[in-house]
Parts: C-alpha cells; sequence; structure tokens
C-alpha cells in the first residue's frame, strides 16, 4: 500500500494523458484561490515511507505572482514569489526561500508538474526515488 501512495504521481501523470481529447478546449491555467492538502513523501535509506501533511492556501495572480497561506508552522513555509506556465509544467520562484542553507520547510519553489481541469488543482515534483512533493488542492473562488 505505501507503494502505491508513493507511485501515485507517477500514476496521475499518466491517467492524464489518457484523458487529452482533440475535439475540447484546453484547461485554463490556474488562476484564484485553491485549498487543500499538502504531502511530502520521503523514502529512507532503509526503504521506510515518511508522510507529512498540512492544510495549505495556495493564491495565484496572474502578471502579480503567488503566495502561499494556511497551516504553515511546522510543515510548508508561508511562500510568494513569481511563477510562470508552460504545458503541463509550472515553475515557482519564491522570493522567501535564504540563498544558503537548507530551509526547515518546504516551500513552494521549484518545477512541478500539474494537472488542472478549472477546479481541481494538483501538482508534483519528484527528487529521484527518495522524494515526492504533492500538492492536492481545490479552486475555492
Amino acid at each position: 500500500m505505501k507503494r502505491l501512495i508513493y507511485a501515485l504521481p507517477l500514476l496521475l501523470m499518466l491517467a492524464a494523458g489518457c484523458f487529452n481529447d482533440q475535439g475540447s478546449m484546453p484547461a485554463p491555467d490556474p488562476s484564484g484561490t485553491f485549498s487543500g492538502e499538502f504531502r511530502r513523501i520521503h523514502r529512507n535509506t532503509d526503504q521506510t515511507i515518511d508522510t507529512v501533511k498540512a492544510n495549505i492556501k495556495v493564491i495565484i495572480e496572474p502578471g502579480k505572482g503567488y503566495h502561499v497561506l494556511g497551516d504553515t508552522t511546522t510543515v510548508h513555509a508561508g511562500s510568494k514569489g513569481h511563477y510562470g506556465i508552460n504545458g503541463n509544467g509550472i515553475l515557482f520562484v519564491d522570493s522567501t526561500l535564504a540563498k544558503t542553507g537548507t530551509p526547515i520547510k518546504t516551500h513552494l519553489n521549484g518545477e512541478y508538474l500539474f494537472i488542472y481541469n478549472g477546479s481541481i488543482f494538483q501538482m508534483v515534483r519528484t527528487s529521484g526515488d527518495t522524494l515526492s512533493l504533492q500538492y492536492d488542492l481545490k479552486k475555492t473562488n
């Protein structure tokens, strides 16, 4: 079961390819306020898997940038900055991220694959086979 959870981002990406209907309108770029769950899934050297979760809010404003609110006290940092979209990729550049050192909390920073259908917004970023950052969000306005 733990392996299935870890493979969820890959399964979502593969499933997204099955929904490409040539006659349909492309999904809009994400914009507005989104709320939901952030998950950081890490596979340790002894092959055990640690999962931490937080409820967060992500606000995306085209031409202005983005910021992260919600439960930013322990797992996920409050972040803000600029973003850019290219196909199914979205790149976040966090202006609050320190230039040196390793942050204690996760920041919404870097390139993510995403799926957005106008109301559900899912993003994933993986690092090798040891780390997966997942956002399962729903548009709230």
